[in-house]
């Protein structure tokens, strides 16, 4: 029973062998044919007795007498299924053999797989299955359009971003330039892509022969005239317009003629960047996403002047390196970004109105999603955000209070939460929910019992009004596009098949009276129904019938 919990429910394939040991089959043999036929002989021969596997329990004894060896292997096993029905009614399946008869297991087993079938997660999943494929068709490409050849790739930066970028490729067999400004960061991201390659060596994600093979495919060196060879160039320095603009103006300088030449901004507009070139046909943003080498998504921002077949050639290579790419259009932090923004104007509010980061944290867990918005801001350092504000001349009274005593996150062991030494659990803090109260006495503001059912609503209701936005101007093609980048950038769960798919089964007339509710209750017109919502939610539509009229037109 534990063997089966691991391939059942784990799905991850044994080899022969070990299925030999384990007695799955009766013997290995070379050639299907004849070593088939002669191993039939050899049963006939023997005059080997004919068996029904249902009626041999010798392999379920020792879980009968001891129920832990099934239990363990189950939690092991689902520990990383939270929220998903199907793994825990696999275990259900493979605990029948144990208790149950076999016809009576088999009965159970079919009940359990008809419900799943039938059931919501299942419609999500399918869902999510076909709105990945439908990702990699770009709309507005002549058909036939075919993509450049990419045999080798330069990537400018070789920090966090640049160095995960390069390992993707390097991951994928294609040879890398990895261009830093200085000897010393070269040598650090260099060091820090080995030891990368090492940890996952060592917990056996990799063959012990891989770190090397892939640190042979990238190539260290100093100074961006280096690209010159490159087919495909990606840039992934500081994020800002001016240093930006610089590189591509270099880039015109030293990449070669027809050369594709990507941004890795997460927020800034492609069309500024590509007029710093005199190829803007060359020019697109390919936003990768932290740890690069791990995320699967990859958005392909198409700006104004990118050539069709550079479009088809940044999709074609972020699926070779096992990214789920999508194609978005130009805006301030694209799909992803533009919607995230909506959930943390919100989260904030709700600090203000009488909520405490862990309860707004607890909700969107509760939810499904890995971690709720006040432990990501501690994850990704509050003092970015802070000098963020700073340049643009913004307050956020809470957060800057938490920066101004010294609170950046878990690199300081204090931000929203506090963390103990070595540990990233986020714990309360008295302290924060004091530095929360003094704020608001100073403001002149009353808290209120914030309910989660409010708090679900402000987090998710926002986001999905923002990509009726989004929609309404073409900044995605569809609305499983959207979709896509919440489930494979964001950690969205799968079995809620995306935002907006999540929608449709809410009800849109639902989501769009509340946000009138919420728009009138805290004086925040932005909350106000997007017209693609209202009208979609008065005609008693959804977000798949614009997918459905789509493809019929």
């Amino acid at each position: 029973p534990e063997l089966a919990v691991k391939m059942i429910v784990g799905g991850d394939p044994i080899s022969a062998d070990a299925a030999l040991k384990a007695g799955l089959i009766e013997e290995i043999v070379e050639g299907p044919a004849s070593g088939g036929e002669a191993f039939a002989r050899k049963v006939v021969a023997e005059k080997r007795p004919l068996r029904k596997l249902r009626d041999d329990d010798s392999k379920l004894a020792a879980a009968k007498a001891d129920r832990s060896i099934f239990t363990n292997a189950v939690a092991a096993l689902t520990k990383k299924s939270r929220g998903l029905e199907a793994p825990f009614a696999a275990a259900d399946a493979v605990g029948a053999a144990i208790d149950l008869p076999f016809e009576e297991g088999l009965k159970k087993e079919r009940e359990g797989f008809l419900k799943l079938m039938n059931g919501e997660q299942s419609k999500a999943q399918r869902y999510a299955f076909f709105a990945e494929r439908d990702a990699a068709k770009i709309s507005g490409v002549p058909e036939g359009t075919k993509g450049r050849n990419v045999a080798r790739v330069a990537i400018l930066g070789a920090g966090t971003m640049g160095g995960g970028i390069a390992m993707s490729f390097a991951n994928a067999g294609i040879p890398v330039t990895l261009i830093e400004t200085g000897e010393e960061q070269l040598k650090r991201g260099m060091g820090i892509m080995q030891k990368n390659y090492e940890a996952t060596a060592a917990r056996g994600g990799i063959p012990a022969d891989a770190p090397a093979k892939r640190m042979a495919l990238i190539n260290g060196v100093v100074g961006i005239e280096n690209v010159g060879d490159a087919d495909l160039v990606i840039e992934a320095v500081f994020e800002t317009m001016a240093v930006k603009k610089e590189v591509f103006g270099k880039l015109d300088q030293y990449a070669k003629p027809g050369a594709v030449l990507a941004s890795n901004t997460s927020y800034l507009n492609i069309d500024e960047i590509a007029q710093s070139t005199k190829r803007p046909q060359d020019v697109l943003g390919m936003h990768f996403f932290s740890p690069a080498n791990v995320m699967k998504l990859c958005e392909i921002v198409r700006a104004d002047k990118t050539a069709p077949d550079a479009l088809v050639t940044a999709v074609s290579i972020a699926r070779k390196i096992a990214k789920v790419p999508a194609v978005v259009g130009v805006c301030d932090g694209f799909v992803g970004n533009r919607m995230l923004a909506q959930r943390g104007k919100q989260s904030e509010k709700l600090l203000f109105e009488g909520a405490l980061p862990q309860q707004v944290d607890a909700v969107v867990t509760k939810f499904g999603m890995p971690m709720g918005p006040f432990a990501m801001g501690d994850l990704a350092g509050l003092d970015i955000g802070w000098r963020s504000r700073k340049d643009r001349g913004i307050k956020s009274e809470i957060a800057d209070a938490l920066c101004e005593a010294g609170r950046f996150g878990q690199k300081t062991g204090k931000g929203y939460y506090k963390y103990e030494p070595g540990s990233r659990a986020a714990l309360p803090d008295p302290e924060v929910e004091k530095l929360i109260d003094e704020t608001l006495a100073r403001l002149g503001r009353k808290k209120r019992v914030v309910t989660d059912d409010e708090i679900l609503e402000r987090m998710m209701y926002p986001m999905i009004n923002e990509g009726a936005k989004i929609l309404a101007e073409g900044i995605a093609a569809r609305p499983s596009d959207i979709d896509v980048v919440w489930l494979y950038g964001y950690g969205w769960p799968i079995y809620r098949g995306g935002p907006m798919f999540w929608a449709d089964s809410v009800g849109l007339k639902h989501i769009a009276d509340r946000l009138a509710f919420y728009a009138k209750e805290t004086n925040d017109p932005s909350l106000e129904p997007a017209p693609l919502l209202r009208k979609l939610a008065d005609e008693g539509k959804t977000f798949a019938s614009l997918a459905a009229a789509s493809k019929a037109a």
